[in-house]
């Protein structure tokens, strides 16, 4: 399934993986076997059999299928692939992770598939698995776009520190068979740009098919409290300025931050009410009930 040059070339890689920046990571280009990598693109599953959702809870241009396996035969080898120990301990060494683990549920993982004038936030990635004690440690992305171009957006893009940077430390460009590898931890920053595509290419999206990787334990000064994935809206641009007159884009950009962080708040209240309504249900919920009415009245 593999290029063999991975294999033949797993210590520079590796090496490229610890000394890059802003965190780790690496970009392998002609990941697969290429005919493997055009079986997988053919078997990639039609947008409407995903679901379809953006980061921020609306319906979208976005689409995932985490079930690959029911995909076509080409999509069975690859599960049955990166469970193995063998392809395990390959991506251990290239990234200094032992004992990698596989999730057999591809929560958040799968298939990926961005239509035009999507785009994903500044973000990083819930810490532990959902219903799992293991720590996420990786991301393996594989892209499968035999056309496309970075002046299109789409571009995955790595920031020190989005709650103040402008722009991304690195950028890379989805293109076909190319793989990026990058370490999970509380500063690996990453989303992408808006895809704008020109109008001729308006039936072209952004596929990916993404794995993640997980440990059960990791080190103590890189454990933190869990939580789920944490977004953050881009900055203005540096041409946002005293005196700066707004162009008609300018104007719609303003408008769709506003919009987005709008629906992520809502989402947020939403979420929780949730988590308050469930509290009071049930004699754990009278309990509590009962418990926050005597810590009240005691403390009036």
């Amino acid at each position: 399934m593999l290029n063999p040059r991975v294999l033949q070339e797993r210590a520079q890689l590796r090496e490229r993986f610890v000394n890059a920046e802003p965190f780790r990571y690496l970009v392998v280009d002609d990941f697969l076997e290429e005919g493997f990598a055009r079986r997988l693109l053919g078997e990639f599953p039609p947008f409407e059999k995903g679901n379809s959702a953006s980061d921020d809870g609306r319906p979208g241009g976005k689409s995932t299928v985490e079930r690959i396996r029911g995909l076509g035969p080409c999509y069975a080898e690859l599960d049955a692939t990166i469970q193995t120990r063998g392809f395990l301990d390959l991506v251990g060494e290239l990234t200094g992770i032992a004992d990698l683990l596989y999730d057999p549920f591809y929560l958040g993982g799968g298939t990926h598939e961005n239509r035009h004038g999507q785009m994903l936030q500044a973000h990083i990635d819930f810490n532990y698995h959902p219903s799992e004690r293991w720590h996420r440690r990786l991301n393996l992305i594989v892209y499968l776009n035999p056309r496309w171009e970075a002046a299109w957006g789409g571009n995955l893009e790595l920031y020190r520190d989005p709650y103040t940077d402008t722009r991304p430390a690195a950028s890379i460009v989805p293109a076909f068979n190319r793989c990026v590898i990058f370490e999970t931890t509380e500063d690996s920053w990453h989303g992408f740009d808006k895809i704008e595509l020109p109008a001729e290419c308006r039936d072209l999206s952004r596929r990916s098919v993404a794995l993640y990787f997980y440990t059960r334990d990791r080190p103590a000064d890189e454990t933190a409290g869990k939580h789920t994935t944490h977004y953050v809206n881009r900055q203005l641009g540096e041409h946002f300025r005293p005196g700066y007159v707004l162009s008609e884009g300018d104007v719609a950009e303003l408008r769709e931050l506003i919009a987005h962080r709008d629906n992520q708040l809502k989402s947020l209240y939403e979420e929780n009410a949730r988590l308050l309504q469930a509290q009071e249900a049930g004699a754990w919920g009278r309990l509590t009930y009962l418990l926050k009415r005597f810590y009240v009245r005691y403390k009036r």
